[in-house]
């Protein structure tokens, strides 16, 4: 097995990384989650390693949960409560324990998306 899972977060708003934004990682099962995993991005909107490394990687179904309303807050983007976005979750699956999995998020106050990437 030599999959893993990498992700980072972009600022679309300010068009630059996203520092400072808090990430959880969660295994989903069913209706239970289990937290795999609690990561801080760097000042290139990523985390300083994989989130899910080759030797922790399994396949199924995952959840990241991106602390977007405390990242707005901290950079002045966000004012009023309740915020439009708070914590964006992500919910995914991984089939292949050969692959690289790229999850990232494009982010502003009033919207977000993500996809696929390499």
């Amino acid at each position: 097995m030599s999959g893993y899972l990498t992700t980072h977060v972009l600022d679309t708003a300010r068009g630059m990384p996203a520092a400072d934004m808090t990430i959880m990682l969660f295994r989903v099962s069913g209706d239970q989650r289990e937290k795999l995993a609690t990561v801080t991005t760097n000042t290139d909107g990523r985390t300083d390693g994989p989130i899910l490394p080759v030797d922790r990687f399994a396949t199924g179904t995952y959840e990241l949960v991106f602390h977007a309303g405390d990242y707005l807050r901290a950079s002045g983007q966000a004012t009023h409560d309740p915020l439009f976005l708070d914590e964006v979750p992500i919910r995914f699956g991984m089939n292949d324990a050969q692959a690289h999995y790229h999850v990232p998020l494009l982010i502003s106050p009033f919207g977000y998306s993500t996809y696929r990437g390499s």
